[in-house]
């Protein structure tokens, strides 16, 4: 689960970490009234799940209340583009109105979970302010990592090494322990798969500041994590994510055009990477689950089917736990009960996968049965090139 900017520096400020005043907005008049509280230069900022809002124009210094008020205005109710959000944007419901501060330097620091090692690391660099991406594919080289033992955490002298590596005074080097180690408490204590500050400035006072902050939280771990959970702002994810939530379905949304049902993680992804070899582009990343049921596959059908840009579906099964003929009934009751409208190809193998292909052969209904994923594949890509058509005979 994502959160805001201003949620996570709330919790940061809770770890010691140091992040400037400010205030949340929700209306033109609220922002005005919290530039006038801080007084002097603030700065107003967009508050959505996604970066490269300043690119965006989602963020801006002003000089006085009513300039916040301005700003604010022409930012809440309407949609921010940027390069994370797709050409569709997010719409921004408020804004965080925060001190200025005098920036000397602006660095890179984040805390995440390594996958190549399995374990925790701080990554950090000079180079701040910028997509953390793009230093590593112009200069690798920039990036510095400290990999935490699980037991300690981050120690005293890997703190240390990652100042002397950002170039930090020797006056600053206990604030930047101190600001390191908040920073990786506050990750392992939230339960966070992703925590960065970008950019950390050294300030002209010798402060260090955490002027952004993003973090993301394992959404399995969010039953122990009340106060977290609360954050939760459903106006930022997507309706069809939701809906899928509730019936413990997988659902991630795509930019392609072919609907992909599937059980299992592994085949899924398997799936999608079949899709494109075929020449085709999957609308989404969708597991039913091994336990999957006709009201699963029901619910399943209305979400692929509530994204207006899928053209054919794809249903790729394998029965093991989830038996073929149990599915093949639950496809055909779900293509009756939501009325498809958009060809429908199905490849099934596994527990009583015969009987599965009689029932859909037997059903009435427009269904392409595959015999591999790659005639599946190649299937559902040709039905969606010529097009929606009648799924119902």
């Amino acid at each position: 689960m994502n959160i805001h900017e201003f949620q996570a520096k709330e919790i940061l400020r809770k770890y010691g970490v140091p992040v400037l005043e400010g205030g949340i907005a929700r209306t033109p008049e609220e922002a005005a009234e919290v530039a006038r509280r801080l007084g002097g230069t603030v700065v107003v900022k967009a508050q959505i799940h996604a970066g490269g809002r300043g690119k965006g124009g989602g963020v801006k210094v002003v000089r006085a209340p009513d300039e916040a008020a301005t700003f604010a205005r022409g930012l809440l109710g309407r949609a921010l583009v940027t390069h994370q959000t797709g050409p569709e944007g997010r719409v921004v419901r408020q804004v965080l109105v925060e001190q200025g501060c005098d920036i000397a330097r602006e660095l890179y620091l984040g805390v995440v979970v390594d996958r190549g090692s399995g374990r925790v690391a701080v990554i950090a660099s000079q180079e701040g302010g910028v997509e953390i991406e793009e230093v590593a594919a112009r200069n690798p080289d920039a990036i510095h990592r400290e990999l935490l033992d699980p037991l300690v955490g981050l120690a005293p002298f890997q703190g240390r090494r990652l100042a002397f590596r950002l170039g930090l005074p020797k006056e600053l080097t206990n604030k930047a322990v101190a600001f390191f180690t908040g920073l990786v408490r506050a990750f392992h204590e939230c339960d966070a798969s992703l925590t960065e500050i970008n950019p950390l400035v050294v300030t002209k006072a010798g402060e260090l500041i955490a002027l952004d902050a993003k973090m993301s939280v394992d959404d399995n771990a969010l039953f122990r994590q009340p106060a977290v959970r609360a954050y939760r702002d459903e106006h930022e994810e997507d309706p069809r994510e939701r809906a899928a939530a509730k019936f413990d379905l997988s659902y991630i949304a795509l930019s392609g055009n072919i609907g992909c049902m599937v059980n299992g993680a592994g085949l899924a992804m398997a799936t999608m990477d079949i899709v494109k070899y075929a020449g085709g582009e999957p609308a989404n990343f969708l597991d039913v689950g091994g336990g999957a049921n006709a009201e699963k596959v029901r619910e399943a059908f209305r979400i692929l089917l509530s994204d207006a840009s899928v053209r054919a579906i794809f249903i790729n099964i394998f029965g093991g736990i989830l038996r073929c003929d149990v599915f093949a009934e639950g496809v055909v009751a779900a293509a009756r009960e939501v009325g498809l409208k958009v060809p429908l190809v199905v490849r099934m193998e596994g527990t009583n996968v015969e009987r599965g292909k009689q029932i859909l052969a037997e059903s009435g209904l427009a269904i392409q049965t595959a015999g591999d994923m790659a005639e599946g594949a190649r299937l559902a890509v040709a039905a969606a090139q010529r097009g929606a058509g009648g799924a119902l005979r």
